[in-house]
């Protein structure tokens, strides 16, 4: 494929031009494995955990994953149209919406969260390395923790060697990736079937939890309180995927046709993100006879377990720690990097810039507590990710009615450039979607500095993402109407 004579070289590299259609490889069941690799992931399974923790039953905790995953679904399927009819990255999609400038504020926001859960999983990969390490040896191996880590440096060197196994596939780029997702998959649904035969056959039977009631029924520690835990917990849980929901037309690009990727993510996502927290559920149940105590991490589990069994579990847990952190929470801020200087940053070096961020944010950090984990990480990346969701769905099908004008997304002179390559709209749109979250995340992440900031305002955060899609859809929507008319014209394609 060769660049338009007009085209803006530091707008576009092999890398952000539209897929070709040799490219176009992916059919339903290879997304449908996506999902299943994606989802079968260590935080997947303790968000169960948390629901749990905060007072939920079993039933209300999984029912509670499902209905938030259906959600996010929608949107997901909305923005992904656009990858598979054009065959464009988000990043260069933003620009419809942002400007060709402007752009590159949601792809920036989308890379550093995308770098944060990059950390996260890379953090709990190492935690498995060490963990084995340590039942290899038959004691805890590491000393005192470093100053100014609060890790001792045998877990950091354990972090360390995951992240340099993951760098491996950074270098052999995209394809690498799919045969590891498409590979994999069918390895993780047979484990968490083996987990389940596994667990019963020790309990003799699957536990207590099961029948615990929740803890908001009358005479309950939290009686009366469960509609203001479900809507945090809610919205925690859509945020978990919110990240994807926005790049996912960094696959869908990828995708044969529409029905393609419908029907493979539709399959791949809601169903099984279920599942795996009934599973989750079902095996810490099985561990409070087991073990006296719930262990809902399964690295814990998993070095509990005697002779090989421990040596397979962890191995799996490895590896599939390795799929669903390339696929998640690698592959579109790699894109987004690329796109804030393409002439100088390609997809293999975006992919670098991702994991380095990832070494120095210490994700240990955010893991600290349930509280950090759920009220300040999730729902306050979701604060800021809703706002860009909102923008770009009524963009892409209220204002350009799904017709973009492609070889002018990659020109700051054309429709797209709005002013200086900005579009003062969007940005307004998204301030207007975030602003009423802000007072709720500054509570939620340092409460002795904002104490009281008000009951409306602690109200409305926990709603983040369901408050920021609609304010910025609604706003962009009305200030936009008749201003875009240019761009409801025939796609023209750099090909």
């Amino acid at each position: 494929m060769s660049t338009d004579p007009a085209t803006n070289h530091d707008l576009w590299n092999e890398d952000l031009a539209p897929t070709s259609a040799a490219q176009r490889t992916w059919r339903w069941y290879h997304f449908a494995a996506l999902w299943v690799g994606m989802v079968m992931c260590i935080p997947a399974y303790t968000l169960s955990a948390s629901l749990i923790e905060a007072g939920m039953s079993a039933y209300q905790a999984v029912f509670t994953v499902f209905l938030a995953n259906a959600i996010v679904l929608l949107p997901m399927l909305l923005i992904g149209h656009a990858g598979t009819k054009y065959g464009i990255p988000y990043a260069v999609l933003a620009r419809a919406a942002f400007g060709t400038r402007g752009a590159r504020l949601p792809a920036l926001m989308r890379a550093i969260v995308a770098c944060g859960w990059y950390g996260i999983q890379t953090w709990f990969g190492g935690s498995m390395i060490y963990t084995l390490l340590g039942v290899l040896a038959g004691h805890e191996i590491g000393g005192a923790k470093l100053d100014g880590l609060g890790i001792n440096a045998a877990q950091l060197l354990c972090f360390l060697a995951f992240w340099a196994i993951q760098f491996w596939f950074i270098v052999h780029g995209m394809n690498a990736i799919r045969k590891l997702e498409t590979y994999t998959a069918p390895l993780k649904i047979a484990i968490c079937f083996v987990l389940l035969g596994w667990v019963y056959q020790k309990a003799g039977g699957f536990g207590p939890l099961l029948d615990a009631p929740s803890q908001f029924v009358a005479g309950g520690k939290k009686a009366g309180q469960f509609w203001p835990t479900f809507w945090p917990s809610l919205t925690a849980m859509v945020g978990f995927w919110a990240t994807l929901a926005l790049n996912i037309p960094d696959f869908t690009r990828f995708a044969r046709t529409q029905r393609d990727q419908v029907l493979g993510q539709s399959i791949g996502l809601p169903v099984p993100m279920g599942l795996l927290a009934a599973l989750a559920v079902i095996v810490t149940s099985a561990t409070v006879v087991l073990y006296g105590k719930a262990l809902w991490d399964p690295v814990d589990l998993a070095s509990r377990m005697t002779g090989a069994a421990v040596l397979i579990a962890l191995i799996v847990l490895l590896v599939d720690t390795v799929s669903v952190n390339l696929a998640a929470n690698l592959v579109g801020p790699a894109y987004d990097f690329s796109a804030l200087a393409p002439r100088h940053i390609s997809y293999r070096t975006g992919g670098y810039i991702t994991a380095g961020i990832a070494l120095v944010m210490m994700p240990w950090k955010i893991l600290e507590s349930t509280q950090g984990y759920i009220f300040t990480w999730l729902i306050g990346y979701s604060a800021l990710l809703g706002p860009i969701a909102g923008v770009l769905i009524i963009d892409y099908y209220l204002i350009r009615r799904t017709e973009l004008a492609i070889d002018q997304l990659y020109r700051d002179d054309g429709i797209y450039g709005y002013r200086g390559g900005w579009n003062p709209v969007a940005i307004v749109a998204f301030v207007a979607g975030v602003l009423p979250n802000i007072p709720g995340f500054l509570n939620a992440a340092f409460p002795a500095a904002f104490p009281d900031v008000g009951t409306g305002f602690k109200i409305l955060y926990t709603y983040a993402w369901f408050v920021g899609i609609a304010i910025s859809a609604l706003v962009y929507g009305l200030m936009m109407k008749g201003r875009a008319a240019p761009a409801l014209r025939p796609a023209r394609s750099l090909d």
